[in-house]
């Protein structure tokens, strides 16, 4: 998937219903309303949460988050993913709005959005196929904890009201589905237990009680610190983190969603949206964001929202209850959102990949990658961090059994002239060390034939090795052919063999 293959047409990426079928179909336009005002609910508690993460005010992370939805809503190449001001964003930049103000965060943001740009725009967004499926299941599977413990101090330490509420919700998602699917049932939960708060007068913990939610929007966002090289000292480490944190949680996320809908998305659209977006919400909201992965599930699996529709719904009622509504925003109760999105984390979760058969199928070092993306992840709370250790740790893995499946079979001629070994396996940094040790050097006769038609030279690494073993050799005083080498192996040998110094 390249942003510069302009021969390939659209609906090669993209097989969601179109917008123009959907507007044909009542039933449809429904269906994605509702997907988008349920997901609009179920943004709220997270992005006043992370909102203190990263130091900034919930009425200016929830426009942000009304921006970013809207625009990639538009721009986006993944219908249905939902993007707001994500957490993962908020952990990255807290520690920098903590020692330097929140001054830098607009400059921060705008030079992260111009990373993604060009990052999708230089077509980069086909590295993430390089994520293995280990990973892969350990970013969700973290995420979903992560999601979930977020929520818990929402139903701990609170008042008693708190748990039948709690309860009641938690029923109502669980059971209501059975009777009709007509309506999302996390919306009938959350209408009812505010509507029952609300009646009774119950003094619970509501929106309102996370931060002020005065009607209105802010203005556009104004430099508050001076654009000089001290100031892109401050930001630049930041900003990285910022751009390739949103590029991967998104990616991630869509590659998710692909599976989900069984569709495709357009990655490199989706990367170099995500950084108009952000352009966008720093300069109007603030903050920045990328793709929720909670969210998005809320949205595709039980808002069953299938295209772009649904997410601009979403962000057009989360923009009528921060400005119009902000009232009857701030009386609905923590623990109803808490609840829906505590379901929407174990739905997250790939418990198929935690299962007892799961591990005992799965090989040991598949397993050790996945937990160790988990650990890493939940431990920092940094999806970057969990996603490169993961990686690296498949890359020693993969490469450390690779290089144990080289193999040279030795059979000396009938005159006990000359020798011929037959080397199968790729050959790499990984394997070629291992193949020098294959030979006889002191006791093969004085011509040897090494024939690679079941090998390849993929790296210089190989090519050293194959001018150790004919030095090696040329010091018993034996002569050493190579054959067998396919075209693209046979001339990287010959342009660096003899090249590569000792």
């Amino acid at each position: 998937m390249q942003v510069a293959s302009p021969a390939a047409p659209q609906s090669d990426f993209e097989d969601t219903p179109s917008i123009l079928s959907v507007l044909r179909a009542p039933n449809l336009v429904v269906r994605e309303s509702l997907a988008g005002i349920i997901t609009a609910l179920a943004l709220i508690p997270e992005v006043i949460s992370f909102s203190f993460v990263s130091g900034v005010d919930p009425k200016v992370a929830l426009v942000a988050s009304i921006v970013l939805c809207l625009v990639m809503s538009v721009l986006g190449g993944r219908p249905a993913m939902v993007t707001a001001a994500a957490g993962s964003i908020a952990l990255v930049i807290g520690p920098m709005v903590k020692v330097h103000g929140v001054g830098y965060i607009l400059p921060t943001i705008l030079l992260a959005g111009v990373i993604q740009i060009a990052f999708g725009v230089a077509g980069l967004a086909r590295l993430m196929r390089f994520i293995p499926r280990s990973v892969m299941i350990g970013f969700v599977n973290a995420l979903g904890i992560l999601i979930f413990a977020a929520q818990l101090p929402h139903v701990f330490n609170v008042p008693w009201l708190v748990y039948p509420l709690f309860a009641l919700t938690i029923a109502i998602v669980l059971v209501m589905p059975r009777v009709t699917t007509a309506v999302p049932a996390p919306l009938v939960a959350i209408i009812v237990v505010t509507a029952i708060v609300i009646m009774g007068h119950l003094a619970v913990p509501n929106v309102g009680g996370e931060g002020a939610m005065a009607p209105g929007l802010p203005g556009i966002t104004a430099f508050a610190v001076p654009l000089d090289l001290n100031t892109l000292r401050i930001i630049w480490p930041t900003a990285i983190s910022v751009a390739f944190v949103g590029l991967l949680e998104t990616l991630l996320t869509a590659k998710l969603v692909d599976d989900l809908t069984d569709t495709r998305s357009h990655k490199g659209k989706e990367s170099w949206a995500l950084g108009v977006a952000n352009i966008a919400a720093g300069f109007y909201g603030g903050i920045g964001g990328c793709a929720m992965i909670a969210q998005t599930v809320v949205n595709v699996k039980i808002g069953q929202g299938r295209t772009r529709i649904s997410t601009a719904v979403a962000a057009i009622v989360l923009l009528v209850l921060v400005t119009g509504l902000s009232d009857l925003m701030a009386q609905i109760p923590m623990v109803a959102l808490a609840a829906v999105m505590m379901i929407a984390a174990l739905k997250t979760i790939d418990w198929h990949s935690l299962s007892l058969a799961t591990f005992k199928r799965m090989p040991i070092p598949e397993t050790t990658v996945m937990v160790m993306t988990v650990i890493v992840t939940v431990v920092t709370g940094n999806l970057a961090v969990g996603i490169a250790i993961g990686v690296l740790l498949a890359m020693v893995l993969f490469a450390r059994r690779v290089a144990h499946v080289i193999r040279a079979e030795r059979a000396v001629s009938a005159d006990g002239a000359s020798v011929r070994y037959s080397v199968h396996g790729p050959l790499f940094f990984g394997s070629s060390n291992d193949l020098v040790e294959r030979f006889s050097y002191g006791e093969d006769p004085k011509r040897v034939l090494i024939d690679l038609t079941h090998s390849q030279i993929w790296d210089a690494s190989s090519v050293a090795a194959l001018d150790s073993i004919e030095n090696k050799y040329r010091e018993h005083g034996a002569t050493v052919t190579f054959t067998g080498l396919d075209q693209r192996s046979s001339s990287f040998h010959q342009r660096l063999t003899g090249q590569l110094g000792a």
